[in-house]
């Protein structure tokens, strides 16, 4: 599914629900031959505003287009593609590899131990692989065993899918730090205050509710906030502050065994009533609805 930005660029969600997709921070995992080779080997011009990429090129080539400046497709090599981003992929036909999606939720929780993983993440870049002395046939088997695990249902295997990702974003990371040119650079401000916006929003959601004190931190008004948050995520800023403190209230719901009065006061609200509303009206479920419903579909 497709969320037509103002200047017309579709905005894509993974899976065609955009609240579904990013609830439980996880990631999708497919070949490149699976979604280029039906299209003309072709990705036409479109962001992620809540996910982020990163392709293994095992094979083939083409060039990618991200904002405006194309890059050649370096095979075997990695491309990363941050949230947000605007980005055209032409494959020569047969490229082999893979592409990883990842909520950035997911992303958050593999970086959460080094910060340095998530700064390279949030570069976009078309990395080679030959000569940098990175192995690539370990790169080419990290990638292989996350495809592996995630079409199983084997016993750990979201264990697994995490560690798997991890050491790929670790091989991003030694890519960036051993490149004086990586790709590009940020691409504009507004997608620079999209980024600083989400950061403040992991530090304060649960406390501050005003997009006076957001647009503050950043020394902005809110109204250019806004605008930001609408070129680069196709939400507002309200509706990005909202779906973080659901996305979170979401996980309490899933992953503990909090009751519904509890994940209120953890997620910043003091009267239960109200969340319970809140959480309703954007969800279409409530909160114990909700969580009945995700704990049949994990068994």
């Amino acid at each position: 599914m497709a969320s037509e930005a103002q200047s017309g660029i579709p905005h894509y969600y993974l899976y065609g629900d955009q609240d579904a997709d990013v609830e439980l921070d996880f990631l999708h995992m497919e070949p490149i031959r699976d979604r280029s080779g039906p299209n003309d080997w072709r990705i036409r011009p479109h962001a992620h505003p809540d996910h982020m990429q990163v392709l293994l090129v095992k094979s083939g080539g083409g060039t990618i287009r991200m904002e405006d400046r194309i890059l050649p497709i370096p095979a075997p090599g990695i491309l990363v593609v941050p949230a947000g981003i605007v980005h055209q992929i032409d494959f020569n036909p047969g490229t082999d590899g893979f592409v990883v999606t990842a909520a950035l939720g997911c992303l958050k929780a593999a970086t959460i131990a080094d910060p340095r993983l998530a700064k390279a993440a949030q570069q976009p870049a078309a990395y080679p692989l030959e000569g940098t002395g990175v192995n690539i046939a370990a790169v080419q088997d990290t990638f292989e065993w996350l495809h592996r695990e995630f079409i199983w249902s084997a016993p750990g295997r979201r264990t697994a899918i995490m560690a798997q990702y991890m050491r790929i974003l670790v091989v991003v990371l030694r890519l960036y730090v051993t490149h004086d040119d990586p790709g590009m650079a940020a691409p504009d401000r507004d997608y620079d205050l999209l980024v600083r916006y989400r950061a403040l929003l992991e530090e304060h959601f649960r406390n501050e509710r005003s997009l006076t004190f957001y647009a503050g931190e950043m020394a902005v008004t809110q109204a250019r906030l806004n605008a930001a948050c609408k070129a680069r995520a196709g939400k507002t800023a309200s509706d990005l502050l909202y779906e973080r403190i659901i996305i979170e209230a979401k996980r309490y719901l899933v992953y503990t065994e909090s009751s519904v009065a509890q994940v209120a006061h953890m997620t910043g609200f003091d009267d239960p009533a109200y969340f319970n509303r809140f959480f309703t009206q954007r969800v279409g479920l409530s909160p114990g609805a909700f969580r009945k419903q995700a704990l049949h579909h994990d068994t």
